[in-house]
């Protein structure tokens, strides 16, 4: 017995941290400091390792716990600053706003999604009606419906939340040491993968999607944020950008969210008709669904539903 260690026994069950801390004080667990530093070492490992392929429970659930979470974390794409010993709360944040920014969208496109198709952006319409899946009439009245909304949203918000000090209602800008064309860059990449999700997900030519769409198009809108809201607020929404920009009378930069969504948008669908997923309609039948046609006017060409679809306006 020396240091409160039993050699044929507490060294025998004695952890890695354990061990390294006594070594450390340099109190050699050996009882008569005969076995040197090095290997006394080795000789914890191998304890530790010959516990471990026995299943011997561990000491340290915690340490264990903290790099599940983090593996898991870093796997998803999250970040885990630390400051002062303390988590920062900004991180928390983004993904706060990020999950309701897409659970919102989830929802609103189940419910509505029958009615109207749930488009809630001018990008999303806009990516649509390159698609030929509406007409460019019903394409402007719904860019000047989402506008509408957002203005009315945002001025709801702005009476619920006036006592707030420095309340910016949601004004989109870009972040210190974001320059413009950085801005638009990134409106843009986030705009994309957004639209070319929504075209992706409701292509009624696929026959191969069992899950659901509209959870889909909200984790595509969370992963934007995600990636955006640090740097540009992550507009991807023109409408909602121009209610929070019209009543908090601040147009500064407003342009990059209207170009970027509007270049990501048209980027999407070009990119999903012509190369990802094309279509074999020519010039015609495009103009007709432009002037008139709805997705409802699409025919199926041939009885069999596994068989290529045409937009055939009717």
């Amino acid at each position: 017995m020396l240091f409160g260690f039993n050699y044929k026994g507490d060294l025998e069950n004695l952890d890695v941290s354990t061990g390294i801390e006594l070594l450390k004080e340099n109190r050699n667990p050996h009882p008569r400091g005969r076995q040197p530093r090095k290997t006394a070492v080795r000789r914890i490992k191998c304890n530790w390792k010959c516990r471990e392929d026995s299943g011997t429970p561990k000491d340290d659930p915690f340490t264990m716990k903290f790099w599940h979470s983090f593996l898991i974390g870093s796997a998803l794409g999250f970040n885990f600053p630390v400051a002062a010993n303390k988590t920062s709360t900004r991180s928390q944040d983004n993904v706060k706003v990020s999950l309701a920014f897409g659970l919102s969208i989830a929802t609103m496109a189940q419910s509505v999604g029958h009615i109207s198709g749930a488009h809630l952006n001018p990008a999303v319409t806009l990516g649509l009606l390159l698609s030929c899946q509406i007409s460019i009439f019903k394409a402007l009245m719904y860019i000047l419906a989402q506008c509408l909304g957002a203005v009315v949203a945002t001025a709801i918000l702005s009476g619920v939340t006036s006592s707030l000090p420095g309340n910016s209602l949601g004004l989109n800008a870009l972040s210190e040491g974001i320059n413009a064309g950085q801005g638009l860059g990134i409106e843009i990449i986030a705009t994309f993968q957004l639209v070319l999700c929504v075209l992706a997900t409701t292509d009624r030519r696929r026959n191969d999607v069992s899950g659901s769409a509209p959870l889909a198009i909200g984790l595509s809108v969370a992963l934007g944020h995600l990636l955006a809201i640090d740097y540009t607020g992550c507009g991807i929404n023109p409408a909602r950008s121009f209610g929070s920009a019209l009543i908090a009378n601040n147009f500064e930069n407003h342009w990059i969210f209207w170009v970027g969504p509007i270049i990501g948008g048209a980027s999407a669908a070009l990119i999903y008709d012509f190369i990802l997923a094309p279509r074999t309609s020519d010039l015609t039948d495009r103009v007709k669904v432009w002037t008139s046609g709805q997705v409802e006017e699409y025919d199926l060409e041939g009885d069999d539903m596994n068989s290529r679809v045409e937009m055939k306006p009717k």
